[in-house]
């Protein structure tokens, strides 16, 4: 399972990560692996404003449909668009060509309160 140490991470699987004020944020390889082949990911929240653990987004693979959490509150910048016709992305490269919404975040302190990459293998049991 592939945890990588810059990120931190949520409960819910989502993972963040920031630069300045500004964050990425997608879904775990644990969470794309639980999911299995993902076919469509819906975010229609760009422009808005959600508090931490707001849904953002569903997503949706062969066995399940999933809503998508904000790991922390902020505006929601852009959809990662590439995921619209191609939502496998998040099975292949889940953290890197995989990020689903940037975000500006609205209090950086927040980011405190998320799991370090040994906090969420921990949870996970890896």
């Amino acid at each position: 399972m592939n945890i990588p140490l810059n990120l931190r991470y949520t409960k819910d699987h989502e993972w963040l990560k920031v630069t300045g004020d500004e964050a990425f944020v997608g879904i775990t390889d644990y969470a794309q692996h639980e999911l299995g082949d993902i076919v469509f990911i819906e975010v229609e929240t760009a422009g808005e404003t959600l508090a931490k653990g707001e849904a953002f987004g569903t997503i949706e693979a062969v066995k399940t449909v999933s809503d998508m959490y904000m790991p922390v509150g902020g505006e929601v910048l852009e959809f990662n668009e590439k995921l619209t016709t191609n939502p496998e992305i998040l099975n292949q490269d889940p953290y890197e060509n995989g990020w689903v919404i940037r975000i500006r975040l609205n209090d950086p302190s927040e980011v405190n309160n998320l799991l370090d990459a040994s906090g969420y293998t921990a949870q996970i049991g890896a």
